[in-house]
């Protein structure tokens, strides 16, 4: 089966496991989205929603964020991994979107890739779930699965990104980023993947493998 055939077949079977996907980071805005996403990194999501219920309470919009002090950021995302970096990045972001985009996030990679703490990936998820771009966010659940399924053959997280897009259709390509992720999140493990329980054994490349 030809990475295309199975982009068809993954389609149907991981729709049918997830309908309606969306991220699992809690936001009520583009802002809420884009600063979780920051936090995000190096954490689970688990543990940011943790945190963003209190911040998010407290400042809810780029304005309210930017007038706060270091230490209050600080404080408020003591307890998520480089907590020092990612409040001083979060507090930094909200007063350039203050000062140089009245507030709003930029829907633009170019825009969002130039704020302290966005890369690539961040970018992408915000353009994706914010603003409904087809771009595909590859993280370490997307590159693992689509190599051991045999979507892809790559090494890079970057260039993953770039053959996925080349074979998914333009249409199915958010909804494919989510199915990917919550594949490799919940059932394609990094240490112990369920294969005997896995829909797509018969056509995976790592469970045909290891079968």
């Amino acid at each position: 089966m030809t990475p295309k055939e199975k982009i068809v077949l993954l389609n149907e079977v991981l729709g049918s496991r997830y309908p309606n996907p969306k991220s699992e980071l809690n936001y009520e805005s583009p802002f809420q989205l884009l600063i979780a996403t920051i936090l995000a990194a190096q954490s689970t999501d688990k543990q940011v929603n943790v945190i963003t219920q209190e911040l998010f309470r407290v400042a809810p919009d780029a304005l309210t964020l930017s007038r706060m002090e270091p230490d209050e950021v600080r404080n408020l995302v003591r307890s998520i991994n480089y907590c020092n970096n990612k409040a001083k990045n979060i507090l930094e972001v909200s007063r350039i979107l203050v000062n140089c985009y009245e507030g709003r996030v930029p829907e633009t990679r170019e825009g969002l890739e130039s704020l302290p703490g966005v890369g690539r990936k961040t970018a992408n998820v915000v353009l994706s779930n914010a603003f409904h771009q087809a771009v595909m966010p590859v993280d370490t659940h997307v590159h693992r699965v689509s190599n051991r399924i045999g979507l892809v053959t790559t090494e890079k997280v970057e260039q993953t990104e770039t053959e996925l897009m080349k074979i998914i259709p333009e249409a199915w390509v958010i909804d494919f980023h989510h199915y990917l992720l919550l594949h490799g999140r919940y059932t394609c493990k990094a240490k112990k993947p369920e294969c005997t329980a896995c829909p797509l054994s018969v056509v995976c490349d790592y469970a045909q493998l290891h079968s």
